[in-house]
């Protein structure tokens, strides 16, 4: 199927761009029955969408001639949710529109609104912008939208999500009744309907991504895991895909600066995107995914709004999702313009049934999987090793003296070892998972009570998460201070800001004492503090959460003093006795 009849410049401008034949959403838009009606088009990002309402509104923009005529009111306004995507479409319009000789203006945040009023006074034939810059530019009198033809609502239902409801009201208000409204979405939810009940009349409904609701060029899966073992499924899910660009979903600012922090400091190339980052820093951490200095994006849901990766082929919702419109709009991310994309939900074992909820709702059918382990990596490092190494190559005669003073001292078997390692170097190394499987997480759960913890006494540590706390290094720091070995240690419960963790009582007077020793010895962490906990960390997070703050930790108002002092009058840190101590009950094994 060809392009039907165009006006000459936008026929040339696409024979430009190598179009051939229209996208489905691109020849659903140009069918008679379409022409001058208002429409309801859902289609997913990047299936060519932009250009299909381009092609749409040309005869709202342009003259009999096939020119733009110049005036001071624009013929077509765009609004979309983010800065990122209205500069997109600004792009493609401009591309689109040249030969026509249509003028393009875009108003977002971020920009010189002063010199936006200026572009717009000296006459704009398509002006394309966000919701709050649009309605500012209206009400001060900048945007003169009394000419307008048509106005296109782009990702309609993002900008309702992000709480542009009054904005949007308030610029289609502002437009004359005869104009066309275009409304273009990827899911169709009630809020949308609504909009389009009281901004269209008798409006076409066009549906190009098919009955599922889920995005026919997307991998859906859904990995189940121990909640103590997500960092490390993430982890060994990034290295088994190897993905050109990634994009892992959080639900917080904070969740999205610890996995971040976490992913940079197992060698990943990561960046961050979330509310408290600045233009210029979303700007640089997007640049850098498109120049592929950065593989691997961390972000939140509106942080991620309007984003357009052309690489992006892996989503991990590292978070599940708030519902089945989240889970698609956070997909929809990648498998776009017939490329395939894969998008896994990292599912806790005890949220199982949620996610199956959630994707039975939204019509999505999920292959349920396992974390990948190390040697299901090493597999397919083999395999990318071997695809990439046996690529041909242009050798200069310089790295050819070079290969042969290689040969000269070293076997081609040694030499190509080498060239593996050096190749596997530059990789992530893969975690080793302890738990993998919900059967085996249950059969931990059957085991925490090991032989010799059925009596206990806490102690806490002055770090937790908000300090990068990890068991990885935390118990190799206990055993230090407290010249321990790991066995003697239980449950390690990190908290928001301390950690708690279990001695068995019968060793727990040996390790108070070396707790103390140790104290101050900052090659061994004696700047953390370490001290006995006079309750357990349930009962501690209960009174923390009723604002009891923290238990007094120590005399004379200093961490730790507390120790030392009882220490030196012979006593264990937990005997009691002293003026401030309360009697010591005996503690019990934790749940």
């Amino acid at each position: 199927m060809s392009f039907p009849a165009l006006p000459a410049a936008i026929t040339q401008a696409l024979t430009e761009r190598e179009y051939d034949a229209p996208t489905p959403v691109q020849a659903a838009v140009l069918k008679p029955e379409a022409e001058g009606r208002d429409l309801i088009v859902s289609a997913q990002t990047g299936s060519g969408k932009t250009v299909a309402f381009g092609l749409a509104f040309a005869a709202q923009v342009l003259g009999e001639d096939g020119r733009a005529p110049f005036g001071t009111s624009p013929s077509a306004l765009v609004v979309a949710p983010t800065r990122e995507l209205a500069l997109q479409v600004s792009r493609e319009l401009a591309w689109l529109y040249k030969g026509a000789g249509a003028r393009i203006a875009t108003c977002v945040g971020g920009m010189n609104p002063s010199q936006e009023r200026r572009t717009l006074k000296s006459g704009a034939t398509i002006v394309v912008g966000t919701p709050g810059r649009l309605r500012d530019h209206i009400e001060r009198g900048a945007l003169d939208l009394s000419g307008l033809g048509a106005v296109v609502l782009d990702e309609a239902d993002e900008m309702l999500d992000m709480g542009f409801r009054e904005e949007l009201e308030g610029i289609l208000d502002a437009t004359p009744d005869t104009r066309r409204t275009l409304l273009f979405s990827a899911t169709m939810p009630r809020p949308i309907e609504a909009l389009a009940r009281r901004y269209q009349t008798n409006a076409l409904r066009i549906a190009t991504g098919g009955s599922e609701r889920g995005h026919g060029d997307i991998a859906y899966q859904a990995m189940t895991v121990s909640p103590s073992e997500m960092e490390n499924a993430v982890v060994n899910l990034l290295r088994f895909h190897e993905a050109d660009t990634a994009i892992l979903f959080c639900a917080t600012r904070e969740k999205v600066r610890h996995l971040h922090a976490t992913l940079q400091e197992r060698g990943f190339s990561a960046v961050a995107l979330s509310g408290e980052h600045s233009q210029t820093e979303r700007n640089q951490a997007l640049q850098a995914l498109r120049d592929k200095r950065a593989r691997v994006c961390v972000a939140t849901d509106v942080a991620a709004r309007g984003l357009d990766l052309p690489n992006l082929s892996l989503v991990i919702h590292f978070e599940i999702p708030r519902d089945a419109e989240a889970l698609q709009h956070r997909s929809g991310r990648t498998g776009r313009a017939g490329k395939k994309g894969t998008a896994v939900l990292v599912v806790p074992f005890p949220r199982r049934r949620r996610v199956e909820s959630m994707l039975r709702h939204a019509k999505i059918k999920a292959e349920w999987i396992s974390a990948p382990d190390r040697d299901a990596i090493m597999a397919k490092d083999r395999e990318r090793l071997l695809e990439v190494l046996l690529q041909p190559v242009e050798v200069h005669e310089a790295d050819r003296e070079l290969a042969d003073k290689l040969l000269a001292e070293r076997s081609p078997q040694e030499i190509a070892a080498l060239l593996v390692q050096a190749h596997r170097a530059k990789m992530p190394e893969p975690e080793d998972l302890v738990v993998n499987s919900q059967e085996d997480h249950r059969a931990a759960q059957k085991d925490r009570h090991r032989p010799g913890f059925e009596d206990i006494v806490w102690f806490r540590m002055s770090i937790g998460r908000r300090q990068n706390a990890d068991p990885r290094w935390i118990l190799p720091l206990i055993c230090r201070r407290g010249h321990i070995t790991r066995a003697e240690i239980g449950a390690i419960r990190i908290g928001p800001v301390e950690t708690h963790f279990q001695i068995p009582r019968a060793a727990s007077d040996k390790f108070a004492d070396a707790v103390a020793r140790t104290a101050g010895d900052d090659e061994n962490g004696g700047d953390i503090v370490i001290e006995l906990s006079p309750e357990a960390p349930r009962d501690a997070a209960r009174r923390a959460k009723k604002g009891g703050g923290a238990p007094h930790r120590g005399q004379g108002g200093k961490k730790g003093a507390g120790f030392v002092k009882k220490h030196r009058k012979g006593k264990s840190p937990h005997a009691g006795g002293g003026k401030n101590d309360r009697p010591h009950k005996k503690a019990r094994p934790a749940k």
